[in-house]
């Protein structure tokens, strides 16, 4: 990585910063003040503009999307962005205006279904209050007249007259009143009460007694005519967001426009973002930022084309950031990584060991020829048709070298969706038939439809447990391995050979060791003399950093320890074998259910449907779970071996698009 430093004239920074965003070359350094002798300028109010119109033409196309949803098939994840002639940005710019004004309406028509749809709610509440007074034919604020004063409204118990007048009498005898019931019911009852104004104080205090309450929405008009009223506004609203709903739905065939529209406003808000974190003179500005080594002569050449400016390069420092370059084999496996974290400065890109293990490991879980075969054919498909953006395509890729890895080790297995040949064979013809002979049972006199001899998860266990912790032992290995070469690069020889060389020693000194207890006794000399040694020197060199000859033989001694982190770690292994024996067992269940009822016509419908619907089951499960315990035996298993990380991605000032992107050979 390199640092540039571009100065050009503030006549050509239009021009300069479309282009420099069109290649993607240049990641910007952005800082919050101007050096001396320069400014910075202000375009905020237009890069507002630009941000505003991103957010409206967002919340446009959610609009749409529940007024008219998109028709979108299961897979339409996996297709990418649109790619575009570079001529359609300049007519995407000249029908911006219009696409603003078409979301602008958009947002106008929601606003007014969410408002109707507030005012229907009042009215339903109002309908409610209403509903028990309809055979009141006096308006409900009426208050009174010159002679008699009214009270209508709510008391919170159920009165019939009779009860209602003895309890009026009970709290002022004194008082002359009529009422009438408007509505009795469980907690409350309506009702109306006339009484002489010269006695309208003692009424009111009578009726307050008893917990009395005016209507909380009175209306001038008699509540059958009011409801009336709220019923014809009712539909009215109705009406009016029936036809802005219709009127959101015809904006869909302007989805795409909008769409297009969103990201060429995301351009112009990304440069002018840019903008104000340039250095400007009167004359010049200036432009700072990282670039790949490999990419300097295509940068200078793409800058001296379009401006009139001076390119300086530099050495980059440590707080430089990363551009991960790989082949097709590994580029699949560098997103693994960066969900992990991107290298440091002083780490190898461990992409290309990581990019092996990851796939043969994966395989080696799920380990079924018929599911590996699927998914190769699967992602294969979805890349030719969908034609995917690169992250997409490379997490693609990365399920197909999977598959390819499943299918060998399914193979090795003898595993083509589960015992699925050997099943079906017995149930349409009664006979008994081995998918293949394992290498513990060659004499077995039952024929077998593959020709090569296969490791049975179930029968040679302890042969597969022995084959994965070996598996485990080269991978973490070779994660001391790039410990290794890491420490040699930075010249830390005794990091290289104490710390890590003699656990490397030791370690293949003990896989020596355990292979001799079952092959030749010589073995097992060699591989304790190697350990012992290993050990010895470990002792006199770890401890090389206390003080004092007994600090240093108590901190050889402790290290020593270590050896328990390195068998725990080679038994984390065992998984290799625990999730093949399970995708292995589970299929052959499934296979077992399926063919369980004959060769009946329900019998075969019966055999269709548990067949597809167990074997999608166990793709599922055990496909989800290779994955992510291979993630756990690279992150933990290898990369606290060696990787430190904690570097910063390479990220581009670039077309940041969500919709569409440039045709690249343009």
């Amino acid at each position: 990585m390199k640092t540039v430093r571009i100065i050009a004239l503030r006549q050509d920074r239009k021009r300069l910063l479309e282009h420099l965003q069109d290649s993607a070359l240049v990641q910007l350094c952005k800082s919050d003040t101007s050096r001396k002798g320069f400014q910075r300028v202000n375009v905020s109010p237009q890069l507002q503009v630009f941000e505003r119109n991103v957010d409206l033409t967002a919340q446009a196309l959610k609009i749409l999307e529940n007024a008219s949803p998109e028709k979108a098939g299961m897979l339409a994840a996996f297709k990418g962005r649109r790619e575009i002639d570079p001529d359609e940005i300049g007519e995407i710019a000249a029908n911006a205006k219009s696409v603003i004004e078409a979301c602008t309406r958009i947002t106008e028509l929601d606003k007014l279904c969410s408002d109707n749809a507030a005012e229907q709610v009042r009215i339903k509440t109002q309908l409610a209050q209403l509903e028990s007074w309809q055979k009141l034919d006096i308006p409900l604020n009426t208050t009174g007249t010159r002679s008699t004063a009214v009270f209508i409204g709510s008391l919170p118990a159920q009165y019939t007259e009779e009860r209602l007048k003895t309890a009026l009498a009970a709290e002022n005898p004194k008082l002359e009143f009529e009422l009438e019931i408007q509505y009795s019911g469980s907690n409350l009852t309506n009702a109306v009460v006339f009484a002489p104004q010269s006695q309208k104080t003692m009424a009111d205090e009578a009726l307050r007694a008893l917990g009395f309450a005016r209507p909380m929405s009175p209306t001038h008009k008699i509540p059958k005519e009011k409801a009336q009223r709220l019923r014809e506004k009712s539909e009215r609203l109705h009406n009016e967001t029936e036809k802005a709903q219709e009127e959101i739905a015809g904006f869909a065939e302007m989805r795409d426009k909008i769409k297009f529209t969103q990201d060429y406003f995301r351009f112009r808000a990304d440069k002018y973002n840019v903008i104000n974190h340039l250095d400007h003179s009167r004359h010049v500005f200036v432009i700072e930022g990282y670039v790949p080594e490999e990419d300097c002569e295509k940068l200078e050449a793409l800058c001296t084309r379009v401006a009139t400016c001076a390119v300086e390069f530099g050495e980059a420092g440590d707080d430089a950031p990363v551009k991960l370059k790989n082949n097709k084999f590994a580029e699949p496996a560098q997103g693994i990584l960066t969900m992990y974290a991107s290298p440091g400065k002083d780490d190898l890109d461990p992409t290309p060991v990581l990019a092996f293990f990851f796939y043969f490991f994966f395989g080696m879980m799920f380990s079924d020829a018929g599911y590996g075969i699927l998914m190769v054919i699967a992602t294969g498909l979805m890349i030719k048709l969908f034609k995917p953006d690169s992250k997409m395509r490379n997490n693609l890729k990365l399920f197909q070298y999977c598959g390819v890895s499943t299918t060998l080790w399914g193979l090795a297995f003898g595993s083509i969706f589960g015992d699925a040949p050997a099943s079906l064979y017995k149930m349409f013809t009664g006979n008994e038939i081995m998918m293949a002979h394992s290498i513990s049972d060659m004499g077995n006199p039952t024929p077998a439809l593959l020709p090569w001899p296969i490791i049975d998860p179930q029968k040679d266990a302890l042969t597969l447990m022995i084959i994965s912790i070996a598996f485990g032992l080269i991978h973490v290995l070779v994660g001391m391995g790039c410990k290794f070469v890491i420490c040699l690069r930075k010249k830390d020889y005794a990091g290289a050979f104490f710390d890590t060389g003699l656990w490397m020693l030791m370690l293949v000194g003990f896989a020596v060791l355990a292979a001799g207890l079952v092959t030749t006794p010589v073995l097992v000399t060699v591989g304790a003399v190697i350990a012992i040694a290993c050990a010895a020197g470990l002792v006199l060199t770890q401890g090389r950093g206390k003080k004092g000859v007994v600090g240093k033989l108590i901190g050889g001694l402790a290290s020593l320890y270590s050896i328990t982190s390195y068998i725990s770690d080679l038994l984390s292994y065992s998984r290799l074998l625990a999730l093949g024996l399970t995708t292995g067992v589970m299929a052959q269940v499934f296979n077992m259910l399926a063919t369980m009822m004959g060769t009946t016509i329900p019998g075969i419908l019966f055999m269709v449907v548990i067949f597809l619907l167990g074997h999608v089951i166990n793709i599922g499960l055990n496909a989800l779970g290779a994955y992510v315990h291979t993630m756990r035996l690279q992150y933990v298993e290898m990369f606290s071996k060696f990787y430190e990380g904690g570097g910063k991605e390479f990220e581009p000032f670039s077309l940041n698009s969500k919709y569409i992107k440039i045709q690249e050979d343009k």
